[in-house]
């Protein structure tokens, strides 16, 4: 998916606001709570840094991907969880401060696991051995500029304004369902020509990785016996990556438009997944309270 106004100026706005709205949810302790338990911790990073590689490996070779597009879904697999995974998260009513501290923390571990998964993938699916840099002062500031900065802004309002936080609370996920339903909408109406050039190809294995890492995700998080909001959290983070960023790689430092495909549809296939969490999960939550 080539870059348009949307995605670097309406979608990057967005989740700024959106981030600082479920700032107003978070107090300091939220984070202590995950270092003072860091099985959750270790469980979704597990998830995000090895299993998510070999199930993207298991699923170029299942659907016998031309060489190009396989490399571009290891260059998906490879990247991080999304500031989109922690809007989903925070909407699904899931473990806000674990999203927050494993999407900044993966994204820190995936400065160095991106060139050797991308690098390996060139080598086996194409045996070029192609050298792959990432732009890692670029990955950092936007995890600080879109995520930590506008968080903290909201947990600063928090500390001095508490009854007012919770006040907002209601309304601020109402309109981050709406802006979100928004942005997926502006994306398919923009991008529908290339949807509907490349979906045949890489549709079902994208749709595969999707469900098949949500699947993962939660069920690994239920098997070690954590609680229902981590294991939601740990789903979502295992299933919605950082499209954006390897759109960014693939169209930048690879200079190859063909690898960014398949973060172009699996972007809109986990905003439809992810959607589907926000309702199922968050209005649950709104029924029993």
């Amino acid at each position: 998916m080539e870059s348009s106004i949307l995605t670097d100026v309406f979608l990057p706005a967005s989740l700024f606001v959106i981030m600082l709205g479920m700032g107003l949810s978070l107090v300091v302790d939220d984070f202590r709570r995950i270092f003072k338990y860091p099985k959750a911790t270790l469980i979704g990073l597990a998830n995000q840094i090895l299993l998510l590689p070999l199930i993207g490996f298991g699923i170029c070779h299942l659907f016998n991907l031309p060489n190009e597009l396989a490399i571009g879904m290891m260059l998906l697999a490879a990247c991080p969880g999304g500031v989109t995974s922690n809007l989903i998260s925070h909407v699904s009513r899931g473990d806000t401060a674990l999203s927050v501290s494993l999407t900044a923390v993966s994204s820190l571990i995936t400065l160095v696991t991106i060139p050797l998964y991308v690098g390996f993938a060139f080598s086996y699916f194409s045996n070029s051995g192609q050298v792959v840099d990432v732009d890692e002062v670029g990955m950092l500031l936007q995890v600080l500029v879109i995520v930590i900065i506008p968080i903290a802004i909201g947990m600063f309002i928090r500390s001095r304004r508490e009854a007012f936080a919770l006040r907002m609370d209601r309304p601020v996920r109402i309109f981050s369902t709406v802006l979100f339903l928004v942005i997926l909408v502006s994306i398919i109406i923009t991008e529908r020509e290339t949807i509907a050039k490349y979906f045949p190809q890489i549709g079902g294995a994208t749709v595969t990785l999707n469900i098949l890492t949500l699947l993962v995700g939660y069920y690994s998080a239920k098997f070690f016996k954590l609680e229902q909001k981590q294991a939601i959290t740990i789903a979502i983070e295992s299933g919605i990556q950082n499209g954006t960023l390897a759109i960014v790689i693939a169209s930048t430092v690879l200079a190859n438009f063909t690898l960014s495909i398949p973060a172009g549809i699996y972007g809109l296939i986990m905003f439809i997944s992810g959607g589907y969490f926000m309702y199922t999960f968050g209005r649950k939550k709104e029924l029993q309270s």
